[in-house]
């Protein structure tokens, strides 16, 4: 099958021939438009951020003028309720990521990341589809595809590149087998992520090499996580069901979509205006590496704005970062160990040595870890050495303290693996009962109730990361009628 463009046949399509009147904005009409969109007649076409030209300097000039204190803030508080009169998000973070996220698909020629944003759930109807209606209507120039191949959808991106919106991921990388066949798609999704990332294809009777230009941001939804590489690219929206006290307004094409389309023309008829000092902004971020440059775009957009976002942008940039750290826990063995072996070292104290049938011993005994799956014995010393020989961290004969020696690891061997492969724990210790603390201050500062009982691994590691554990947040509120 092939994508299916937000923009009709013309000049608005990245491939398609330039008609009479070439302004790349023009707003389709056809089936699923509302008025909003047509407003103006055929001579009164609308120039905005959807076709990322510069107006002209008196335009801008004008149009400075024009700004009104709080203006942006304004705009993008009602683009947030009009997201949530229809989705109920995860969290308020989420919310925010959304809002944000929509916003600077409008300036994408100032970005140098497109950041990704990535619609999973863990089962059907948990509104992961309700939420691409609702981006399809509000993002700059929506195209929209379902399975479509990587070359109907690189040679649909421009030099003003249009939002891709693909749906139903799980059929493309749901399963290792499925996957395989995708990678051409997951590299094009992956090359996208930065400017100046080219696809080189060779076409035409004389096979001449052509660079595709790869650059454009792309939300993803399906069922299930999608590639690590994309997620590591991505702001994740981990929606859920929605419980009988959330409600939200019924997505009706015929009110909803020109409610949609007025929302988005006036968040784009202010945006249009700032996209020189976009391109300028280097805003300060919570974050770095990788997450840094995925979320600049939505922090520069704040920034632009005023009011509460930049302060709400960072909190949600901070927030959903560190969760996704702790769901990175689990996403692959290597990294797994590491967590776990730390948390095994805390729970007898921190000790500058564990001997290698101790630190089995307590791996095995939790029950939510995944190392009962190596056989009936669970982890064995020969599966331990395979996971950490890529991080050069060997078992040896060691002298403990009480005289005796015996096989084990050092404490001081994983700290660079820790440093650098694990989030950064909390100074809390954990400690077995009856078990030396060299630091009673962090051991008195823990809750009566978490020194209780003798943590699990992943307990353990639970309570000593940032981003695990959160309380729930909050249901989102729609608004308008309910049903």
């Amino acid at each position: 099958m092939t994508g299916t463009s937000g923009q009709p046949t013309g000049s608005g399509t990245p491939s398609g021939p330039a008609g009479p009147d070439p302004a790349p904005s023009d707003r389709p009409s056809g089936p699923g438009r509302g008025p909003a969109d047509q407003a103006g007649g055929p001579g009164e076409r609308r120039t905005g951020p959807a076709d990322q030209r510069h107006p002209g300097p008196g335009a801008r000039d004008q149009a400075a003028t024009d700004h009104r204190p709080g203006e942006g803030s304004g705009l993008l508080d009602e683009l947030r309720s009009a997201v949530a009169r229809y989705v109920v998000p995860p969290s308020s973070e989420a919310l925010d990521a959304i809002t944000l996220w929509i916003a600077a698909t409008h300036l994408q020629s100032a970005w140098q990341h497109a950041p990704r944003l990535a619609i999973v759930a863990p089962t059907k109807a948990c509104g992961k589809s309700r939420l691409l209606d609702v981006l399809l209507e509000t993002v700059h120039n929506p195209f929209i595809t379902v399975n479509s191949s990587p070359s109907a959808i690189f040679r649909s991106i421009t030099e003003r590149p249009p939002t891709l919106l693909v749906d139903e991921a799980d059929t493309i990388f749901g399963s290792a087998k499925v996957a395989e066949k995708n990678e051409e798609m997951r590299g094009l999704l992956n090359a996208g992520h930065q400017r100046n990332r080219p696809t080189t294809r060779v076409t035409g009777a004389e096979h001449r090499p052509v660079k595709f230009p790869t650059f454009a941001m792309a939300a993803i939804a399906g069922i299930g996580d999608l590639p690590d590489t994309i997620m590591d690219r991505a702001v994740i929206i981990r929606m859920r069901k929605r419980l009988e006290s959330e409600h939200v307004d019924d997505f009706r094409t015929r009110t909803a979509i020109p409610f949609l389309h007025g929302v988005r023309d006036r968040l784009a008829d202010w945006l249009v205006t700032r996209l020189e000092e976009a391109a300028d902004l280097v805003p300060a971020m919570p974050v770095r590496d990788r997450a840094a440059d995925t979320w600049e775009p939505l922090v520069a957009v704040a920034d632009l704005a005023g009011g509460p976002w930049p302060q709400r942008a960072r909190t949600a940039c901070r927030v959903m970062t560190e969760r996704e750290k702790g769901n990175k826990q689990d996403g692959g063995a290597k990294v797994r160990i590491l967590v776990d072996i730390r948390a095994a070292f805390a729970s007898h104290g921190d000790p500058p040595l564990l001997a290698t049938e101790k630190l089995l011993e307590t791996l095995n005994a939790d029950p939510e870890a995944p190392w009962h799956e190596h056989g009936a014995a669970g982890l064995t010393g020969r599966k331990l050495q395979l996971l950490l020989e890529s991080y050069e961290i060997h078992s040896a004969n060691r002298r403990f303290s009480n005289g005796t020696q015996r096989r084990g690891y050092a404490r001081a061997d994983f700290t660079d693996a820790w440093n650098r492969y694990c989030p950064a724990p909390e100074p809390v210790a954990l400690e077995a009962p009856g078990a030396h603390t060299d630091a009673p201050s962090a051991a008195a500062e823990r809750s009566e109730s978490e020194a209780r009982p003798r943590p699990s691994p992943s307990q353990a590691i639970q309570r000593g990361v940032p981003g695990l554990g959160l309380p729930p947040a909050l249901p989102v509120p729609g608004t308008g009628p309910r049903r």
